[in-house]
């Protein structure tokens, strides 16, 4: 897989690494939860989505954007002084101590109650918006509208 592919599928895949890393990130957070719903919502099913989605539109490849030469030297820059700023911040980081006991924020319990009985609207309205996308998808890659 090369990164800098102009294929909507590599880059979709690439994504999915980019997904599963911050999940890592999670895990080393002692976020349990949510390095589990990062693997199982976003890499998982937002994922199928998009490539669903990609596939559906069938991109042909002279309709694809070309790369302009500023835009990636920029894009470079921005990602070696993003690489400089994480390495200068681990160098100064100090270990913390293991915890002496059970982690609270580890807890899924108390999480779950306050996702699903405050928060509940707006999983709902995800979950609706993913619908619409997913519609309009369909109804682009149509032909025919008989």
């Amino acid at each position: 897989l090369n990164p800098l592919s102009r294929s909507p599928v590599t880059s979709a895949m690439f994504l999915v690494l980019t997904i599963l890393s911050m999940a890592g990130l999670f895990v080393l957070l002692h976020a349990f939860f949510l390095a589990a719903v990062q693997i199982l919502v976003y890499a998982g099913a937002v994922m199928v989505v998009f490539l669903f989605v990609i596939m559906l539109l069938d991109l042909k490849a002279d309709e694809r954007r070309h790369f302009n030469q500023v835009a990636v030297g920029l894009g470079g820059l921005s990602a070696l002084a993003i690489a400089g700023t994480l390495v200068a911040a681990v160098v100064k980081s100090v270990p913390a101590a293991a915890p002496a006991g059970r982690l609270a924020e580890g807890e899924t319990k108390a999480l779950g109650r306050l996702l699903f009985e405050s928060h509940i609207l707006p999983f709902e309205i995800l979950s609706l918006l993913l619908l619409v996308a997913t519609v309009g998808a369909i109804l682009i890659t149509k032909k025919d509208l008989r």
